[in-house]
């Protein structure tokens, strides 16, 4: 999947009712078994990295693993990990893995992300565990490729004419190159089922005879075969986003598409609606021609030299993602369309750091499941979607994965997921029915492949991987399964067995109410969870 959204170090908005639902609205928690001594040398964590903040009362480690599975006696690597221990000792439930996404995400924060964004009641009572997957930031090693790789300006992702196209292939060829050159040793070795090895590395590292899961997008594909593979050592688990694994990975990319032209059409509506602030036209038509206006001026004269039209597209890409977006990033382009003002659209370029998360991506998917062997069959796709009208991310996401094609290890068959021996214990998929990165599919299919699952739909929800969020409704369910198993009954059928709407203050917010309220509007204070 293109760019699933990270659960990143930003901001995390206060979790509304939750505490209060858990002290005193469930059942006293079954205490687990203490987990025996951990073999994990642990000390201080980084703070360098992604979301480092969070990990100011965590302790940090290396877990090594075997680079091969197949060979455990040959090379080794190692995978990072940190721990927040647990405080509520009487209460303990045992150890609580958690993954962001991706694939490629950095997940070492997450011990401390999770501990503040849970509930305390419900926090205390775990040891939970952060990770960076095999070839992520502080694991060993990590991966780049092509530094700089995504650093402004590139060219149009939408190709003109056929020159422009073969350029963007030897562009894509020349990255898959020095991926094979670099790390041709570690590629076959990415696959989704080598990492949920490391997982399981990683709790017999730790002493615990099971784990509970928390994985947003990606990571839940992750969970589904973690859970697929070792049934009976998962105590509980939380999976939200879920990734529909009909479509892995190469159908799912033309599922985005569609999910995300949605998307940012309902961004365009929301813009309209607020033309007395952002001017940008009273029609979410109008509001997309703007948008298409400036792209097009920025491909002849990059905005403030560094936002070409690619780059321009990634950026407002994010309103199709999450909501917090929709003030933020009506005002920055509003800055640049109505007053010619670059600077607050500038402060969302990214350039000069390296290539880990594209890379690791790129590792991943390239051999989790084949891929179309003909480039033409990609172009057709591709250009089919744009003249339908799929216009904002058909062409962008297929050169995003375009190194693919020239992958230079080989893909295996796509994991069969499952639970057919009904071994897994109950456990919450929770799915947003607007999501755009991981459409609303992906939730009842792995409701049906895992008889177990309950599946909690937040209708209406438009912001991907949506819990811990402020939605209370959503929020509660989660805290009170977390605490002690409390799961809504499956229902006959292949629905959703309990709903809650999206929260309006977050799904469609108000700029005339955060002004009011005194709240700033810009990157630093998005409204929700980024």
């Amino acid at each position: 999947m293109k760019r699933l959204v990270l659960i990143t170090a930003a901001t995390a908005v206060g979790v509304g009712g939750t505490a209060a639902a858990v002290s005193a609205g469930v059942a006293p928690a079954r205490t687990a078994a203490p987990a025996a001594a951990s073999s994990i040398a642990w000390g201080a964590c980084p703070t360098d990295v992604t979301g480092g903040a969070y990990l100011k009362n965590a302790e940090c480690g290396q877990v090594e693993v075997p680079l091969d599975y197949g060979k455990p006696g040959g090379r080794k690597i190692s995978v990072a990990v940190s721990r927040v221990k647990a405080t509520d000792r009487a209460n303990y439930q045992g150890v609580l893995l958690g993954n962001p996404g991706g694939p490629g995400g950095s997940g070492l924060y997450l011990s401390g992300g999770l501990a503040s964004w849970l509930p305390k009641e419900v926090a205390a009572r775990y040891d939970i565990i952060g990770f960076d997957p095999r070839g992520v930031e502080s694991s060993k090693p990590a991966i780049s490729c092509v530094p700089g790789y995504s650093d402004p300006t590139r060219p149009d992702y939408v190709p003109a004419n056929a020159k422009e196209e073969k350029a963007w292939l030897a562009r894509s060829k020349a990255y898959a190159d020095a991926c094979q050159e670099k790390f041709g040793w570690l590629l076959p070795h990415m696959r989704t089922t080598n990492t949920a090895r490391d997982v399981d590395a990683i709790r017999k590292a730790l002493g615990a005879p099971q784990i509970s899961y928390y994985g947003f997008s990606y990571g839940t594909y992750l969970g589904a075969t973690y859970a697929t593979m070792f049934p009976k050592n998962v105590k509980r688990m939380v999976w939200d986003g879920n990734v529909d694994s009909r479509n892995v990975w190469y159908e799912g990319q033309l599922r985005q598409n569609e999910a995300f032209e949605r998307n940012m059409k309902l961004w365009w509506g929301w813009v309209a609606k607020y033309d007395s602030i952002y001017h940008l036209g009273t029609t979410a038509k109008q509001v997309e021609a703007a948008y298409y206006k400036a792209r097009a001026a920025a491909e002849k004269a990059p905005i403030g030299g560094k936002i070409g039209p690619s780059e321009l597209d990634d950026i407002m890409l994010s309103a199709g993602y999450n909501t917090s977006y929709y003030i933020p990033f009506a005002q920055i382009l509003s800055a640049w369309v109505t007053k010619k003002d670059p600077a607050p659209l500038l402060e969302w370029v990214s350039e000069g750091g390296g290539d880990n998360s594209l890379a690791v991506y790129l590792a991943v998917q390239g051999v989790d499941a084949p891929w179309p062997p003909k480039w033409k069959t990609w172009h057709r796709d591709a250009a089919r979607q744009y003249a339908s009208g799929i216009r904002f991310n058909s062409w962008s996401n297929t050169w995003f994965n375009a190194p693919i094609h020239y992958w230079g290890a080989k893909a295996g068959p796509a994991v069969g997921l499952g639970d057919k021996r009904k071994q897994v214990a109950p456990f919450l998929l929770v799915q947003s029915t607007l999501d755009a990165a991981t459409p609303y599919s992906g939730g009842p299919q792995m409701r049906k492949l895992f008889p177990s699952a309950t599946l909690l739909a937040e209708q209406g929800g438009k912001t991907h991987s949506n819990t811990l969020n402020g939605n209370a409704c959503l929020d509660d369910k989660v805290a009170a399964y977390l605490a002690d198993g409390t799961l809504a009954p499956r229902r006959p059928g292949n629905g959703a067995d309990v709903s809650c709407d999206a929260l309006p203050a977050l799904n469609d917010p108000n700029p005339n109410a955060v002004k009011a309220a005194g709240k700033a509007q810009g990157k630093d204070v998005p409204i929700g969870r980024p």
